[in-house]
């Protein structure tokens, strides 16, 4: 039977204690116990169904938790205060000093200066490597590789990992594949595809809202239940809990996720298009002629679409930013980082969530200082976004070849 991340969520029974049909928001930092030997027994964690301290698990969370995993068809998942919080305790749960990172050199400025950084501070080496290129992931393997790290679709170069085959990879060296899929919620499943772990910034799609910062692990049992293990969990030590009330309203917004990403996909499509007619130098996945097609639409649940994250080229930084300044007058978004708005979002990455990797790696990664990244909104009527695009167009000559 096809799996269906939409009806898996849809298929959870969650509700209050009194009868609530959106569950109870528990703002409890502790939890009783009647007897003392349950509260030993919690601690070493051999009571099912008891919640001990909210740093370790509390009841919002392991709702939102629970409709992760079952979106993502893991066993498991554990919700943070933030994607990066989601990506660097996953890492730091699996690494030791000594070991070896092999990474997609294609991927969030955050991600990228924790692998290239912070890492170093405890011996851990990271490789980086154009992650569409397998030989290129092969020849970087090493005995003391734990993981490969890549995200389904890289930031902000939209690059397609081949999921099923970076797995194979990872499995010979016995190394984790761990997965960002932030761009790519239910259109691709990493988990069912043979990733290990999928990582989320929730603050993106998932919730959709822009008003928080959060973020997920999705994954087996036993590598959420060590993540948070009270005495050498990354998680439960470093402690980057989410607060409960913020759970409970992406719990709500994820119930709409489904329509949301097709609403996405069909919006950046058509842009896709009205730009690649219009001369602009465009990368969009949706697009025949983009180098990850292929892949990506052999991987991905079709109904919703190609995603809402489109890239353009105007060659320089100054050109990129006459024209985002020109699309805000004109109403088209927002000149603001970040993704997964209801309202068109555009940024010059170079200069914003991708700063943190130096130029020269830009560079190398074929990133062009004038790259403009687009998360297109939940506009009803597209084509009018369409002409307030060109207008801006219009009103700054040398935007087009």
């Amino acid at each position: 039977m096809k799996f269906d991340p939409a009806s898996q969520i849809q298929d959870l029974h969650q509700f209050g204690e009194f009868g609530d049909v959106n569950p109870s928001i528990t703002d409890s930092a502790t939890y009783t116990f009647l007897q003392a030997k349950t509260m030993t027994d919690t601690f070493q964690g051999e009571a099912e169904g008891c919640f001990l301290y909210s740093r370790h698990w509390n009841p919002s969370n392991k709702y939102l938790a629970d409709a992760m995993a079952a979106m993502e068809g893991t066993e498991a998942a554990w919700v943070t205060a933030s994607g990066m919080a989601a990506i660097t305790n996953t890492i730091l749960q699996i690494v030791n000093a000594g070991d070896h990172i092999v990474s997609s050199i294609t991927t969030y400025g955050g991600t990228f200066a924790f692998l290239e950084n912070y890492l170093k501070k405890f011996n851990v080496d990271v490789t980086f490597v154009d992650i569409t290129n397998l030989e290129a992931v092969k020849a970087a393997m090493r005995q003391n590789t734990r993981i490969i790290y890549t995200e389904s679709m890289t930031n902000p170069m939209l690059q397609i990992s081949d999921i099923p085959a970076l797995s194979t990879i990872a499995n010979e060296y016995n190394a984790q594949l761990v997965v960002d899929n932030t761009f790519t919620p239910m259109i691709v499943n990493p988990a069912r595809l043979g990733a290990h772990i999928v990582v989320y910034s929730m603050t993106k799609f998932i919730n959709g809202k822009n008003d928080c910062v959060a973020g997920a692990i999705c994954a087996s049992a036993d590598f959420i239940n060590s993540l948070i293990d009270v005495n050498s969990g990354t998680a439960m030590l470093l402690g980057p809990v989410l607060d409960p009330l913020r759970s409970s309203s992406i719990l709500k917004n994820i119930h709409t996720l489904h329509i949301r990403m097709k609403q996405h996909s069909y919006n950046a499509m058509y842009l896709a298009n009205k730009f690649t007619e219009a001369g602009l130098s465009t990368s969009y996945p949706g697009l025949p002629n983009h180098p990850g097609h292929e892949v990506l639409t052999k991987m991905m649940n079709k109904e919703y679409g190609y995603g809402g994250m489109i890239a353009i080229d105007l060659g320089t930084a100054e050109k990129a930013a006459e024209f985002m300044e020109e699309m805000e007058a004109n109403d088209v978004g927002y000149l603001a980082v970040s993704l997964g708005y209801f309202k068109t979002l555009f940024s010059n990455s170079g200069k914003s969530t991708s700063s943190e990797v130096p130029e020269e790696v830009q560079h190398d990664m074929g990133m062009s200082e004038g790259l403009v990244r687009f998360s297109v909104g939940l506009d009803n009527d597209i084509e009018r976004t369409w002409q307030r695009i060109k207008l801006s167009i219009k009103n700054k000559e040398g935007i087009l070849k």
